[in-house]
């Protein structure tokens, strides 16, 4: 068992609620793997508490936070300054306590470009469609169309899918019932709806119409295997599961923290899944 010292740098998650997080346990096997005194932690916070439990923190010394809903707005309204992630996101995901300022960044969309990445897949290879139109949707439209990837979005409610195209200029709408024809114009399909999540009804698409190349992308992650993917693996199509979005999203604020570069891996993704198959 590892015994911080006084000196131990200190981050964690921000939520409510935080207990369903697997972030404690993701960033205890790189703090363990790389022998660093320090601790993070599960900071289950109200909502409307958030600004004054941050600001408590950054006096208290941490490092910095991870934030997850329903705070990741909130978030955003108590940096000091936000780069370029965050104001295209339009939500932060991530704080750095430094110096008694606060910087926020949103690292879902490196997340998700990462994760493509790890399986074999270039974002680049041609125009995606999204399913879904909120704040992972933001983070992954953004994070595409920064690098060159056309990017058509579907939500079950169109006007929220205008409002995100309004906000991310050059993102395209199609109708939500057209989203299985859409699939023969473009070379992926990301879900970033709940649909398909435990607790949740699974998402309804059609794949019969879907290219040979296409790659289907699904960043739920509880279950590993969605009915999504499950579909998309029996029609002989390309997958890649929601987990390694999770995994990668986290390095940027383990570095920024703990100032180690920490590496995604087989080891790392087995310990996390082993957590997911427990409960």
């Amino acid at each position: 068992m590892p015994i911080l010292s006084g000196h131990a740098r200190v981050a964690g998650i921000a939520g409510w609620p935080v207990t369903y997080s697997r972030s404690p346990r993701l960033h205890g096997f790189w703090l363990q793997r790389h022998g660093i005194d320090g601790a993070y932690i599960p900071l289950p916070i109200r909502d409307g508490e958030f600004a004054a439990a941050m600001r408590g923190l950054l006096a208290a010394g941490f490092a910095g936070v991870n934030v997850t809903i329903p705070h990741k707005l909130a978030a955003f309204d108590i940096c000091d300054t936000v780069d370029e992630t965050a104001r295209r996101a339009g939500a932060v995901n991530t704080l750095v306590f430094r110096a008694g300022r606060i910087a926020g960044s949103n690292t879902d969309g490196y997340g998700f470009v990462a994760n493509l990445h790890a399986h074999g897949v270039d974002p680049g290879a041609g125009p995606a469609l999204l399913l879904g139109a909120g704040g992972s949707a933001r983070a992954v439209a953004a994070a595409l169309l920064d690098a060159g990837v056309p990017v058509t979005v579907a939500n079950r409610t169109r006007s929220r899918a205008e409002a995100l195209a309004r906000d991310l200029p050059g993102l395209r709408v199609a109708e939500w019932d057209a989203r299985a024809a859409a699939l023969a114009d473009h070379a992926m399909v990301v879900n970033t709806t709940p649909l398909g999540m435990v607790g949740h009804e699974s998402l309804d698409l059609d794949l019969s119409l879907a290219p040979a190349a296409l790659v289907v992308a699904d960043n739920v992650y509880v279950p590993l295997e969605t009915p999504l993917l499950a579909s998309a693996r029996g029609r002989g199509l390309r997958c890649v599961e929601g987990l390694g979005m999770l995994l990668h999203q986290a390095v940027p604020g383990f570095r920024a923290w703990f100032g180690v570069e920490p590496r995604v891996d087989a080891e790392l993704r087995q310990f996390v899944v082993a957590d997911l198959l427990t409960r």
